[in-house]
């Protein structure tokens, strides 16, 4: 009897864990993936793929044309970077590099993919191209942009792309996603108020009192989502940072202090509400208080949202994987962020998550990738080469 797709990822499988693993105890930051890259080129060329590297700085991507007839080409794409955590999981294969770690799971994005590549390489039973991204720096150092700026869609051109990212929060190997709008802009800004300072105790009324304005200003901000923007809306607007004075010196009133945080939305119409609100009511608030205000709203990404023919293609190939009850086709958007959202501003495609099904959230000390779910999110990328792409090859599962 014939082996269905994912069997032969399941034989695949103690190679990919081990790939998985090896990434993870090695882990890097963006725009320094220079190990991960040259394993990610390395692997894809031993399999049969034709590989190109330093695409922005240090994106990999791989091109294998079907044997059969078709012109469409997709685009799948994982990324490569860790984040700045030191590791708390005790595992054996733990990050072997102080302060770094694969917390996000792109360790096991990376796999999954490298895990479709080696089987379509070896089953080429689809008509088209298909361009596997292997992609840096998503973790706020703009690797997508890079990648595009280095013209990614130009020297390997796609009709659509596709992105996928864990999330321990589902059921192991349970899909969701949604058209539209699914992960929010990510925005960082500070608010820094400048005034006189002085002697808290002989003559705090001689003075700019800058924890007054920082203080009323920390209240405002709560106040600009519910009173700018329609209710039937999200948007986020929080305070991270909030610094000034000296604790050695708490006699004297700071002549400098810096309040910093982060906003979230899915349209550049609230975004624009964002920014002008939050400039306005520091400035009226400086102003109030005969103090000065200097504010920067830096918008560093933008929100995922999905193309609704890409997002249909997306459901019917996690459906072929998990089945209509293992996919969530309407699954509630989220605030945080992921700059896929660049490459389909480019191209049209859909964003879909995985679930890993164990452990804490991302972005925390104790977080691990779950093995398991190699095969199956290697097979969500075949099927939708399955489903997008000419396919006379063996049954998905």
């Amino acid at each position: 009897m014939s082996k269905t797709v994912l069997d032969r990822l399941r034989d695949f499988h103690p190679d990919l864990t081990a790939i998985r693993r090896d990434i993870h105890a090695h882990p890097e930051l963006g725009m320094e993936e220079v190990r991960t890259s040259a394993l990610v080129a390395q692997t894809l060329r031993d399999w049969g793929l034709t590989v190109t590297e330093g695409v922005g700085r240090f994106g990999v991507v791989a091109t294998l044309k079907g044997r059969l007839p078709g012109q469409r080409a997709i685009g799948l794409r994982a990324d490569m970077d860790a984040l700045a955590i030191n590791e708390q999981t005790g595992a054996a294969h733990a990050s072997t590099t102080p302060g770094i770690m694969h917390a996000c799971g792109h360790d096991g994005h990376t796999t999954m993919l490298l895990g479709a590549a080696r089987y379509l390489a070896e089953n080429p039973d689809f008509g088209g191209t298909v361009q596997f991204i292997f992609q840096p720096a998503e973790e706020g150092r703009g690797g997508a942009k890079a990648m595009l700026a280095d013209g990614l869609f130009d020297r390997f051109p796609v009709d659509a792309v596709y992105g996928l990212h864990n999330d321990p929060a589902q059921p192991a190997g349970h899909f969701g996603t949604r058209p539209g709008p699914l992960m929010a802009a990510g925005d960082r800004w500070s608010v820094t108020f400048r005034g006189s300072g002085g002697h808290g105790g002989a003559g705090p009324h001689l003075a700019n009192d800058l924890t007054v304005v920082q203080a009323h200003f920390v209240l405002g901000v709560q106040s600009i989502i519910a009173r700018n923007v329609p209710a039937t809306e999200s948007a986020v607007l929080s305070v991270g940072y909030l610094g000034g004075g000296d604790i050695q010196s708490v006699n004297v009133m700071p002549a400098e202090v810096t309040i910093a945080g982060v906003g979230r939305s899915y349209r550049e119409s609230v975004r624009d509400v964002m920014e002008t609100r939050l400039r306005a009511l520091a400035e009226g608030l400086a102003a109030l208080h005969g103090a000065t205000a200097e504010v920067a709203y830096n918008r560093r990404g933008i929100a995922v949202v999905n193309h609704d023919a890409q997002t249909e293609v997306a459901v019917a190939a996690a459906t072929a994987v998990a089945g209509a009850e293992g996919v969530d086709a309407n699954a509630p958007p989220r605030t945080g962020g992921e700059d896929f959202a660049a490459m389909m501003q480019e191209r049209p495609g859909a964003f879909m998550f995985i679930g890993n099904g164990i452990g804490p959230g991302v972005h925390t000390p104790h977080y691990d990738f779950n093995d398991e779910i190699i095969p199956l999110g290697a097979a969500y990328w075949v099927s939708l080469v399955q489903q997008e792409l000419a396919w006379g090859g063996a049954k998905l599962s």
